[in-house]
């Protein structure tokens, strides 16, 4: 009976001190990490005319620049009116600048520093959108493509992504232009006309045409994470996320191949079937959540801006990853954070209701985190499917993930120090890009790359992204130039 006790009590002792080993590390991972944010003294904020600004915006946003990738040009003379707008209201702008028309429709402009032995910066912006899906202008509460002011919002197709960056961008340079401002550094402002049928046309020959001139970047800004509100439990602050990674696109091109026949005499196997069978197959094996790299990053610094038990939580993901990763898998736009996401975009098969097709035809489009590659995901996709009668083809414009910008230089300082500066109540953090940018055709051209539109948004802010009801309030796009002026002071002033 002793020797059962003391058995019983060993073990006690021995879960009692594990219990507080763990309790002890979960507390010094917890508390023995201090804020990461740059402590900044308040600036004065500039003064906009908001309404004049928004109503060159609505203006821009009148021009339907709609890109097409079966009909590349479709939307030539949208921009050519739309870049002779940016000329007519932007003078002084364009007194200082240099102005290029690259590929027939991309633009990019040159404000020449002061210091020939300054490493130039270049800003990034795309002057194409995405069309509006069929049948859903009667949705929109202002229609897509008219420019209306109503409510505190400039409402349209493009209004955030992206002729919101691009004009807040040239509105800072132009006020910056009438005050005398010259820059230390050159800064260029490269604006693309293809972003949305990935760049090849535009932002690539940008940065080919730069290279050519030998031009090395200190950094590039484009579009990219939002200041985010709402979106993190735990964080009562909102969420200002610079991306310094994106992922890569891989969209494949499925093939299922069968005789065609007649209906009445259908075979066991279809090629409707066969192709259903393998999609149902990849959505069924989606590729794993992960936490690396960047998130990880994210995480270690938005730890000790948490409260409570979710600030336990993020400072000790080698215990509680589990149950981070079950919240994120609750949002498509979490997860797409953590996971190299299937989407099954088009299909295509058959033509008539008695005739069985040939031929089925599927899309699928795969966003890559770093560290996926094309030539992974194609392997993905052939072990999930197990057909060898379906056939993979890479679609054009597919890209790995871009090198990983670290956080660790002047730059990235440079700019969370304008984010703190122009909004005070934001915290700044390291964040995963999850769709593609023209900046991935400029990794040739500098090592540091962030993508970053400075917008807020929350969780119903982002079903309108590439959605309905586009829109972006007149007194967020007044800071939007706010901080892009602010930006030029700090980092070429």
């Amino acid at each position: 009976m002793r020797r059962a006790f003391r058995i019983i009590r060993n073990i006690v002792l021995v879960l009692i001190a594990t219990i507080l080993v763990l309790a002890g590390a979960l507390a010094f991972n917890t508390f023995s990490h201090g804020s990461r944010q740059i402590q900044v003294a308040a600036i004065p904020r500039v003064a906009v005319d908001e309404k004049a600004a928004a109503g060159r915006l609505a203006e821009a946003i009148r021009f339907r620049t709609v890109s097409n990738f079966d009909k590349p040009d479709q939307h030539a003379d949208a921009l050519r009116g739309m870049q002779a707008h940016i000329e007519r209201s932007f003078p002084a702008f364009h007194a200082v600048a240099k102005r290029e028309v690259v590929a027939d429709l991309s633009l990019l402009y040159t404000w020449e520093g002061s210091d020939p032995k300054a490493q130039p910066i270049a800003l990034l912006a795309h002057q194409d959108v995405v069309p509006v899906a069929p049948g859903t202008d009667k949705d929109w509460q202002q229609p897509p493509y008219d420019g209306v002011i109503a409510d505190g919002y400039v409402w349209g197709r493009g209004s955030w992504d992206d002729k919101g960056n691009l004009y807040s961008m040239l509105e800072a340079a132009e006020a910056m232009a009438k005050a005398g401002f010259r820059p230390k550094r050159t800064i260029y402002f490269a604006f693309g006309h293809d972003e949305e049928i990935a760049g090849t046309g535009g932002a690539k020959a940008i940065a080919a045409l730069l290279a050519s001139r030998g031009v090395r970047l200190d950094f590039v800004l484009d579009e990219g994470l939002l200041i985010i509100d709402g979106m993190i439990k735990g964080l009562d602050k909102p969420i200002a996320l610079i991306g310094l990674a994106e992922k890569g696109y891989a969209t494949l091109v499925l093939n299922a191949h069968t005789a065609p026949g007649h209906s009445s005499m259908p075979p066991r196997e279809t090629a409707i079937g066969m192709m259903a069978a393998a999609l149902v197959k990849l959505e069924d094996h989606r590729l794993p959540m992960q936490i690396r790299g960047t998130v990880a990053d994210m995480f270690d610094t938005l730890a000790p801006e948490a409260s409570g038990l979710n600030r336990m939580a993020l400072s000790n993901l080698w215990l509680f990853k589990p149950l981070l990763l079950r919240e994120f898998a609750k949002s498509g736009a979490a997860e797409a954070t953590v996971r190299t996401t299937t989407a099954l975009t088009i299909f295509n098969a058959g033509d008539k209701d008695n005739v069985l097709p040939g031929i089925a035809e599927a899309t699928v489009n795969f966003r890559l985190l770093p560290g996926d590659t094309q030539a992974s995901i194609t392997d993905h996709v052939r072990n999930a499917i197990q057909n060898d009668r379906i056939s993979i083809k890479p679609f054009p414009g597919n890209t790995d993930p871009p090198p990983v910008t670290t956080s660790d230089s002047a730059s990235f300082q440079a700019l969370a120090r304008t984010i703190r500066e122009v909004y005070p109540d934001v915290i700044v953090s390291p964040g995963l890009m999850v769709a593609a940018t023209d900046s991935r055709h400029y990794v040739g051209a500098t090592d540091k790359i962030f993508r970053f539109s400075p917008v807020r948004a929350n969780t119903e802010d982002l079903k309108r992204f590439h959605g309905t009801n586009e829109r972006l309030s007149v007194e967020g796009y007044a800071d939007m130039i706010r901080f892009y002026r602010r930006l030029i002071e700090n980092t070429a002033g």
